[in-house]
């Protein structure tokens, strides 16, 4: 695979910012944010501390042609700031739904940011899902509070592994019907 292909993924611009693809030169800086634990732990997939490599192979998973889940970038270069805030991600489920998952960099967390991201994406809607779904850890009542503030409605408790934790975590579960 040539990872300085352009991945066919829509392109979300907002006044702030933009949802645009991931390329091979984010890999320094999703590496740099995911390998900060208080990122990690609050993440199921991203182990800590952050193996040699691993924003490498997350990079080329998410520019993967035969990938099940599309990814973006939070880029706020078109507004003079950051070019990688966070990433936003939707991972395809049966019956025309999809998981989203995203996490933001510490500089910009309590900013709206990640409401911004997923309202931008669920708007947009760009695998035209039915349905969204998304869990976060209990222990994440921001995270929670993003997914409220974006139409998502409580669906129940549940656990889910935590890489970084090494440990079950329990979780809330949200959906919201497109």
């Amino acid at each position: 695979m040539n990872l300085d292909q352009i991945v066919c993924q829509q392109v979300i611009e907002t006044e702030r910012f933009i949802l645009r693809p991931v390329r091979k030169s984010d890999a320094g800086l999703i590496e740099h944010y995911v390998s900060d634990e208080r990122v990690a732990r609050m993440t199921r997939s991203i182990p800590h501390p952050l193996p040699p490599g691993a924003a490498e192979a997350f990079v080329a998973r998410a520019m993967a042609d035969e990938r099940d889940e599309d990814v973006w970038v939070i880029d706020g270069t078109a507004d003079g700031d950051s070019e990688l805030k966070g990433v936003i991600g939707l991972k395809r489920m049966d019956r025309n739904q999809s998981e989203v998952s995203y996490w933001t960099a510490p500089p910009f967390w309590n900013t709206g940011l990640a409401s911004a991201a997923l309202k931008a994406l669920v708007d947009a809607n760009p695998q035209n899902n039915a349905a969204m779904f998304a869990c976060v850890f209990q222990d994440n009542p921001a995270s929670a509070r993003v997914l409220i503030h974006c139409g998502f409605d409580y669906l129940g408790d549940a656990e889910s592994f935590s890489v970084a934790r090494d440990a079950t975590v329990p979780t809330w579960t949200y959906s919201r019907k497109l």
